[in-house]
Formats: C-alpha cells, sequence, structure tokens
C-alpha cells in the first residue's frame, strides 16, 4: 500500500526509502529561520534535501564584488552555507558570519589583520584550516590591488562580509563557483551527501533581473525591486533599456561591467533597508519577472543541470518563506524548471507571515498564481492572466502548487479559500508568534508537525493542535 494519497496531478513513481529527496526553492536570509525545520523533516522522512536558491542579488556587499569582479550574487548561497554549519564547526561559521566595519578605513584595517593572521578569529581554528583560509584571501586580495585604478576605481571593503569575500576568491583562483562552493562547505563541515546548497544558474557571470509592473513600468537588478539603496531606486524606475550617454560618459573609472551596461546596475548598493517599513512601496503590482543581459535584452538561462537532476529525483517540492519574486521566481523561470517541478508529486507553498514591497495588498491566490505563471513561463507558455489568478484552471495550478501552509494572526496574507478550494489546493493553518516587525512568525514544531503530515510521516501517537486541515 502506498505510503502517500494519490493525488491528480502530473507524477512519476515513487523513489526508494533511501533515495527520498525534498527540493526547497529559497532565498537567504528569511529561510535561514526555517533550516532547523527542514532539517527535522529531512531526519524524520529519512530523505536527502536540496536547496536552490537564486545568483541575482545585486546589492549588499556583493554589489561591491560584482562591481569590480563581475560574476554571480553570492550572498544568499553564502548566507545558507554558513547557517548549515554545525556547532562542530562553530569557529568556522563565526568566521564567515564575519562583517568588517562600515567604515572604509576601519574594514580595510580589519581585512589586513585578518590576511597578517593576527585577528582573533582565527584564534580558535585549526592552523591547517586558517592557513587554506588566509591563502585565499590572500589571493583575492592581490586580485582587488590588480584591478585598483586610483583615483577613480578602488575596492571598497565596507561591510563585507568574510564569507563573500572567500567564496569570491576561491572562485577566481578555481575558475569555478562550485568548486567555490564545494570548499566553503568542507571547510564548515556540511555534508553535501545530505544538504546540498545549489545555485539555481552555473555561471561566473553576472546575471540580473527585471520586473514588469502593471503600469507598464520596469525596475531593473534585484536590489531595486525588493531593497531599495538610499534614496529610493524608484528614481531609477525606466521602461527604456537605452543606456543614458550623459550618465555614463562621466563614469571613467574601469570595472568589471561591459561598455555601455545599464547604469542602474553599475554602482554598488552596499547600503539598503531589508525591512518592509524601510522600503517605499511600488507605484504598481509586479505583473512578471525575467533576466536581463547588461545591455537590458531579456534572456532565458537555462538552470543548473544538478538543479534539474535534484528535481527530476524529488517527491516534494517547498516554495520556503522570503521575497516572492526575488527569491523563489528567479529560480522558477529558468528552462525546463516547470516540467520537473510538475512532476514531483508535493508542491508545497510556506506563505509567508507578512506583506512586504514585492507583494503589497496579495492575498493567498496571488501568490500561487505569480508561481503558476513563472512555471508556465519556464515551459516555453507566455500567456496574460486574469486579475488575481481568477482564469487559471485547477490542473495549472496543481501543476506547481498542491497544498498551502499558512498562519492565522494579525497581518498575514489573507487566504481566499473559495479560490484555492476551486483550485483544488489543500490547505493547513498553523498559529504562530508575533513577528518583530509585524505579521507573524511559524512556530517550528508545528510547521515540521504539518510538513511531515503531507508528506506522510507522523509520529505514532501524536496529536497537534498546531495546524488545522481546511475543508
Amino acid at each position: 500500500m502506498s505510503l502517500f494519497p494519490t493525488l491528480n496531478v502530473e507524477k512519476r513513481p515513487l523513489a526508494s526509502q533511501s533515495t527520498r529527496r525534498l527540493v526547497v526553492f529559497s532565498g537567504g536570509s528569511a529561510a535561514n529561520s526555517l533550516v532547523d525545520v527542514f532539517n527535522e523533516v529531512m531526519e524524520k522522512n529519512s530523505c536527502s534535501l536540496t536547496y536552490v536558491i537564486p545568483i541575482s542579488d545585486n546589492g549588499g556587499s556583493s554589489s561591491e564584488l560584482i562591481r569590480v569582479f563581475g560574476g554571480p550574487g553570492i550572498g544568499d548561497i553564502r548566507s545558507r552555507l554558513v547557517r548549515l554549519i554545525p556547532p562542530t564547526h562553530a569557529p568556522i561559521r563565526t568566521l564567515f558570519n564575519h562583517r568588517l566595519p562600515s567604515s572604509p578605513s576601519l574594514a580595510e584595517s580589519d581585512f589586513i589583520t585578518l590576511l597578517t593572521g593576527t585577528s582573533c578569529l582565527w584564534t580558535p581554528i585549526p592552523t591547517a584550516q586558517a592557513l587554506l583560509i588566509r591563502s585565499i584571501l590572500s589571493h583575492l586580495h592581490l586580485e582587488i590591488l590588480k584591478r585598483a585604478r586610483p583615483p577613480t576605481s578602488t575596492f571598497s571593503f565596507e561591510s563585507a562580509s568574510i564569507g563573500n569575500l572567500f567564496l569570491t576568491g576561491a572562485r577566481l583562483f578555481s575558475g569555478s563557483f562550485e568548486s567555490a562552493i564545494y570548499l566553503l562547505a568542507i571547510m564548515g563541515g556540511v555534508d553535501e551527501s545530505r544538504t546540498a546548497v545549489l545555485p539555481a544558474i552555473v555561471s561566473n557571470f553576472t546575471h540580473h533581473i527585471s520586473a514588469g509592473l502593471a503600469d507598464g513600468t520596469t525596475i531593473t537588478g534585484q536590489n531595486a525591486i525588493s531593497h531599495p539603496s538610499e534614496p529610493t531606486a524608484l528614481n531609477n524606475i525606466s521602461s527604456n533599456t537605452t543606456p543614458d550617454p550623459e550618465l555614463d560618459g562621466h563614469r571613467q573609472e574601469e570595472d568589471a561591467n561591459p561598455p555601455s551596461t545599464l547604469p542602474t546596475l553599475r554602482g554598488a548598493s552596499i547600503a539598503f533597508s531589508k525591512t518592509h517599513e524601510g522600503s517605499p512601496p511600488l507605484p504598481a503590482r509586479i505583473e512578471r519577472l525575467w533576466y536581463i543581459n547588461p545591455y537590458g535584452h531579456e534572456m532565458r538561462p537555462h538552470p543548473n543541470a544538478r538543479v534539474l537532476s535534484a528535481l527530476n529525483t524529488a517527491e516534494a517540492v517547498v516554495y520556503s518563506i522570503g521575497s516572492l519574486y526575488t527569491s523563489i521566481i528567479p529560480s522558477i523561470i529558468l528552462r525546463g524548471v516547470g516540467d520537473a517541478v510538475a512532476k514531483t508529486r508535493f508542491k508545497i507553498l510556506i506563505l509567508n507571515g507578512s506583506l512586504d514591497r514585492e507583494t503589497d495588498g496579495f492575498r493567498a491566490s496571488d501568490f500561487i498564481a505569480a508561481i503558476v505563471r513563472a512555471g508556465e513561463e519556464s515551459r516555453g507558455n507566455f500567456y496574460s492572466m486574469a486579475e488575481e489568478g481568477k482564469g487559471l484552471e485547477g490542473v495549472t495550478v496543481r501543476r506547481y502548487v498542491t497544498h498551502l501552509i499558512h498562519l492565522e494572526g494579525e497581518g498575514v496574507p489573507v487566504v481566499d479559500r473559495e479560490v484555492l478550494a476551486g483550485w483544488g489546493i489543500e490547505c493547513v493553518r498553523l498559529y504562530g508568534r508575533k513577528g518583530e516587525y509585524g505579521g507573524m512568525t511559524y512556530d517550528g514544531k508545528g510547521l515540521s508537525q504539518a510538513l511531515g503530515a503531507i508528506l506522510g510521516k507522523r509520529e505514532p501517537g501524536v496529536r497537534s493542535r498546531r495546524n488545522t486541515l481546511e475543508a
């Protein structure tokens, strides 16, 4: 008898118990709060876990690395890898979590103490590991010096993450982004055979995104979409993708950007706000998101082959909490991902506990409709959706979402149950805690039980009052 109930969706035969896989689409910081939950689900369901994370981040200290060296946005990849480092490697985790001061001069001085080995961060780290990490950072420093063009262009160490600097140094040394990820993982004791962190795209080049709004305007760059710098990135909104020759002519410094790169993609955006309150609202809803080249032209990249391989052997896909359009959608719109997701047995959306700049005014059906559209575009099906997804058919929706887990409480997105019931979506309601910045946050135990119940594994004799299956 099958462990799982039969669903009227596209599916493949069940994998063996030893090869069961859970794939989680997520970004960085928000989903880090659920890592322990996913670990528990992995343990109780005897499955492996794969995180798929986009590389389109162009804000924070990643933006300065991109400006000087080019390459993928690595901040979210580093954030998840470091979060997964076990307590046995706590000194390595502390090192890679360390950020340099916000003062450029103090930051550079702090970095030099790391290079020379005089920083106290090295004290608890074994000598062999410390020397290897220092050699990678020294290689990065050499590359920084080679690219320095004072006074017009010098690297800023302001608020730089040591983990980001290490990943960049390892990538430049090896010529491989995947090798850099592997090196950080083994240095931190992350067991990649059980928990893999995969970039949605494997590339040594930068991949940017643009968002089209309902009023016809376009926002270019992930940081401008989600967490604008000061002053607001809305000043850069324009549907015109032609570079401004006057602005471009004033930029005489030499950097990693090709000539005539869009001005909005060239500068660093080290300081930005991650809170909803600190970001101005968008002038209209986001309708669509796509990848662009440095000149603003749309492109349709292929995903990391290992992402497709993980999806092709997965029993369940989870869309984690986080920024819908800049953390989840960039991975789903890649070619072939929609087909692979549609063949998995369970597709679970963990609904955010609050609304943000990208989803202001969204209902649960809006989140789902955005995921469905991204999946269909991945398959090459570009079409216009009716407002709030009311024109979608249930069979199309269930290719990408079969279950919704959501919170009850003040500030959470409205769950329009009639629409979801019409699509055949099963909903599980949880009770969480009030969030620090409004909305609600998930209780780890309740969320773990909900995921376990959907996957078909429940602890014997355990009844939970933390979740309710809604008819």
